[in-house]
């Protein structure tokens, strides 16, 4: 999100040096300055012991290829919390350990997404509202379900070592 006007009072921001920052949107009368902003999000490539990796289809993503379990972090919820949550609520898995991969910028959404490899039991899905189907797919077929070069596919890419 890039600001016009100040959140707190409406007044329309001007730019200024700050620092070694450059110029930035700042509000003269409430005297701040206001960084552009993003929404910091989770993305997981859910694995289980039989080397196989969850990937879920949404229509309103792709009606072809599927993609990996994310969301938005709420607000006093850590990322560990948010990809637990996240995953439980769209496959009904209970995430034993997870493990922090990298982060990932999505420019396109203004989003920043942390990627975690979560693994589980292997264990029937409970889709939620969201998700239209859901599948275990093997580490060596997993890439092609995916939109190449995507966030998904990085991350899925690096945690199979494929």
């Amino acid at each position: 999100m890039k600001f016009t006007y100040c959140p707190h009072c409406g007044g329309k921001l001007i730019k200024k040096e700050i620092g070694d920052e450059g110029l930035i949107p700042y509000c003269e009368k409430c005297k701040v300055p206001l960084w552009d902003m993003f929404t910091t999000c989770i993305i997981c490539a859910v694995v289980n012991e039989f080397d196989e990796v969850a990937l879920i289809r949404q229509s309103y993503v792709s009606e072809v290829k599927y993609v990996c379990i994310a969301g938005i972090m709420k607000l006093g919820e850590s990322s560990e919390e948010t990809a637990v949550r996240e995953i439980k609520e769209e496959i009904g898995q209970d995430v034993e350990k997870l493990t922090y991969i990298r982060s990932y910028p999505y420019e396109k959404k203004e989003m920043l997404m942390l990627g975690y490899k979560a693994e589980v039991k292997k264990a029937d899905f409970k889709l939620s509202g969201e998700v239209e189907t859901a599948e275990w797919v093997k580490f060596d077929e997993a890439l092609d379900k995916l939109r190449e070069g995507s966030i998904a596919w990085q991350l899925v890419k690096e945690v199979t070592g494929r």
